[in-house]
């Protein structure tokens, strides 16, 4: 077979996988056909599975395990140095605050805020969630909600208000504060 045949064939086989992963992943990640827009938004849509399985797993320890009351210490956790997705140009903090009803992380990139949530369905959570981010001066740029069975992942981008002061931590206790509120009404 000559190299030229190799190379078609080689092509074809690519954009078929491509096919089949663009139909694997939903539309909102794959805003565009290119094969770069393709392949970046698989890898979104991989993280945000991937962090599904971890919340999931870390709330079936949870039950197992007698559940505590009181959130979790936050921690800041900067992204591993050797992380191929990691810009020069862009610095990331994190924090987490967890709790035996929802698991909360936010991530500062540059100049907007990735938060995500993911807890059991509580109707109307996601409008306090909302009111909080607005009233802490932040701009709402995209909301995707997913949710499987009982449990729902709900993953903000947010743009940083001037006015607001507030830290990575502060933003992630105030919207966990907000899932306990729900917490500590059903136990009244």
């Amino acid at each position: 077979m000559s190299h030229i045949a190799v190379e078609r064939n080689r092509r074809k086989q690519m954009n078929e996988h491509l096919k089949v992963l663009r139909s694997l992943t939903p539309c909102f990640y794959v805003k565009k056909g290119d094969q770069a827009s393709i392949i970046g938004g698989v890898i979104e849509f991989i993280k945000e599975l991937h962090q599904v399985l971890q919340s999931l797993e870390s709330k079936k320890k949870r039950k197992s395990l007698s559940p505590s009351p009181s959130p979790r210490p936050l921690q800041l956790t900067p992204p591993p140095p050797d992380s191929p997705f990691v810009f020069e140009n862009v610095k990331e903090l994190g924090a987490c605050c967890n709790s035996p009803v929802a698991d909360v992380e936010a991530k500062i990139s540059g100049s907007n805020v990735i938060l995500r949530t993911i807890s059991r369905r509580i109707p109307g959570q996601i409008v306090k969630i909302i009111t909080i981010l607005e009233k802490l001066a932040f701009e709402i740029l995209h909301l995707n909600i997913s949710s499987m069975e009982d449990t729902v992942l709900y993953s903000f981008v947010i743009k940083i208000g001037l006015e607001c002061q507030l830290s990575v931590e502060d933003l992630a206790n105030e919207v966990q504060q907000s899932f306990c509120e729900d917490l500590t009404s059903v136990m009244n």
